[in-house]
């Protein structure tokens, strides 16, 4: 091989030696456990398997058979959906909320919230329930007694968690808490990319101020808000130690998500085989709403370069 044709080729496989690294700890980290947890879906295990070290029987596609034709399960489905669309709503609303505030403010207001943010986001999940936890205690708790000082108002010794409603309502608060700091201040950058003179120029055409946002600030930050959301969709739908530490470490079946219900059939009930059926079809549900957003994100992209070309043209 010539040299010119050695330095043409350096050039085509150094991004795959950098990212060979950490291809290959993924692989390690995550492919055997992922490898024996499809195994084990097609497995009936059981405390007598597990305890003796002999190879439990193979029993097909029946695990998923029982989780699909169980009407619960699918509760449990529709549950996680509807927990992550919230929680990804306000999180993404409370963030580009956020940005934009530390884009306005003065330079050490700016730096306090990004400090404060920083605090929260580097606060472990332990702690974070915790606090919230005692916020909302039914007989200590800060919230029931700011509330109860309101006009017409009784919240003594008031339960958030017997309805299941304001008990999701609290864990989304606690899930919002913790993802806020990273979109706020991953959006804060992207807000960066705008041109000032692009908004000058619409505030000079008498465009208000929503619509500023709308037609100039979103399509500059739209790849970045895109990312964000896909992100917190991925984190959110398989939240368990909120609600474990939330619950006390024994969650009320109207209380499981996904994660929770896979957890509590393989160390609770020691179903094991089933609760790796109940994970495999979370990552499955997960890839797909991850091919759905990432084709939608192609399409979003391809109609950018349509209206800049036809705009060029």
């Amino acid at each position: 091989m010539s040299a010119d044709r050695r330095r043409r080729r350096r050039p085509l496989l150094l991004p795959y030696l950098l990212i060979g690294p950490t291809v290959l700890a993924l692989v390690l980290v995550l492919g055997y456990p992922l490898a024996d947890m499809v195994a084990l879906s097609f497995q009936d295990m059981t405390r007598e398997q597990l305890f003796s070290g002999t190879s439990p029987p193979w029993a097909g596609l029946e695990q998923f058979r029982r989780i699909l034709g169980d009407g619960f399960f699918w509760t449990v489905v529709l549950r996680t959906v509807l927990f992550t669309a919230v929680s990804v709503a306000l999180t993404v609303v409370c963030a580009t909320a956020t940005a934009l505030l530390m884009r306005r403010v003065s330079p050490w207001v700016r730096a306090l919230l990004s400090a404060v943010l920083v605090t929260v986001w580097a606060m472990p999940v332990m702690v974070a329930g915790a606090v919230f936890r005692w916020l909302f205690d039914a007989d200590y708790g800060v919230v029931n007694w700011l509330l109860s000082r309101l006009p017409g108002v009784d919240l003594a010794r008031h339960n958030w968690f017997t309805d299941p409603w304001q008990g999701f309502a609290v864990i989304v608060a606690v899930v919002v808490w913790g993802a806020l700091p990273f979109a706020a201040i991953t959006l804060r950058a992207a807000l960066a990319q705008v041109p000032p003179e692009l908004e000058e120029s619409a505030v000079l055409d008498g465009a208000r101020s929503f619509q500023v946002f709308r037609h100039v600030t979103l399509p500059v930050i739209r790849p970045v808000l895109l990312m964000v959301t896909t992100l917190m969709a991925l984190w959110n739908f398989g939240v368990f130690n909120q609600i474990w530490i939330m619950r006390g470490g024994q969650p009320e079946r109207e209380y499981y998500l996904l994660g929770v219900y896979s957890f509590i059939e393989s160390f609770a009930v020691n179903r094991y085989s089933t609760g790796a059926a109940i994970a495999l079809v979370t990552v499955v549900l997960l890839l797909a709403g991850s091919v759905v957003h990432l084709r939608q994100t192609l399409r979003a992209a391809e109609a950018d370069e349509s209206e800049e070309t036809g705009a060029i043209g």
